[in-house]
């Protein structure tokens, strides 16, 4: 049996000597104390009450951040019908600028965000509700979903609705064939957004996930409304939807640009093509 010496930093202590089998029992507790934790964190996260505390913080800080803050906007008036409520549309924004969503809605129009049934999507939903914003639990990366089928019945129903087409799982800002989907079913116009903030703090998920800073300035910009039409086969529905890609991908550079941010690179297109698969 092999044998490890540990020997203290000061040579007056007497060796120890520690075998294979204590060094896997040492190595099977930390593992254990380690999958212990998860298993806490997991079921935290999965309370009701942790829920709408963890909501109710996030909220607090996302409306810090915003009234702390100096704000432009450009080409609003992409959304100034949808505003007024009279022409409902599909706002779409990369997964990694979620916790900036609330920024771009700024009307008392009635407004639907489509989020993940997961653990941190219950969290989203009870933080946007604090901004007079309702959610839709499910994923638009399949054009019949009942998810999809909801935000399609809000849409003619004249309620907008929030959507992030590389999400829930990515690749990064490699949009899906969800968004141009509901468009088609709805009849509704998608408008591109992006929110940027100068003090950014950018997190290792798969998204990147933007953190605004508080005392910051930030920008709102909208692109050019992109229309699906409803006959629209499917290689026209293929190039709407790398319209939509590039077109998020320029109003998120360009919001990064008015913040004096350095852009965010979308994920490789290797990831991209597997993902449209």
């Amino acid at each position: 049996m092999r044998e490890t010496q540990v020997i203290a930093a000061d040579h007056g202590f007497q060796l120890e000597t520690i075998n294979d089998n204590d060094l896997r029992y040492v190595r099977r507790e930390c593992r254990s104390d380690t999958t212990d934790m998860k298993r806490l964190r997991k079921a935290l996260f999965r309370n009701p009450a942790v829920q709408s505390i963890l909501g109710a913080v996030a909220a607090g800080y996302v409306w810090l951040v915003r009234v702390t803050s100096r704000w432009v906007d450009e080409n609003s008036e992409a959304t100034t019908d949808a505003w007024a409520g009279t022409a409902p549309v599909i706002i779409a924004f990369w997964h990694n600028r979620l916790f900036l969503m609330p920024y771009c809605w700024s009307s008392p129009a009635p407004f639907h965000m489509l989020i993940s049934s997961h653990a941190d999507g219950r969290i989203i939903s009870k933080t946007v509700s604090w901004f007079n914003i309702s959610t839709v639990t499910g994923s638009s990366s399949n054009g019949g979903t009942q998810a999809t089928r909801e935000l399609v019945r809000l849409l003619k129903a004249g309620k907008s609705v929030g959507i992030t087409p590389d999400g829930p799982r990515g690749p990064r800002m490699r949009a899906g064939d969800g968004a141009i989907a509901l468009a088609k079913l709805s009849g509704a116009t998608i408008v591109p957004a992006a929110v940027a903030t100068s003090g950014r703090q950018i997190l290792s998920t798969w998204d990147k996930l933007i953190i605004p800073l508080p005392f910051t300035r930030g920008a709102r910009v909208w692109g050019t409304p992109i229309r699906v039409p409803k006959n629209s086969n499917a290689e026209t529905l293929s190039q709407l939807r790398d319209t939509l890609e590039e077109s998020l991908i320029a109003v998120s550079d360009r919001a990064d640009a008015m913040v004096g941010q350095s852009a965010i690179p979308p994920a490789d297109t290797q990831d991209s093509d597997h993902a449209h698969a």
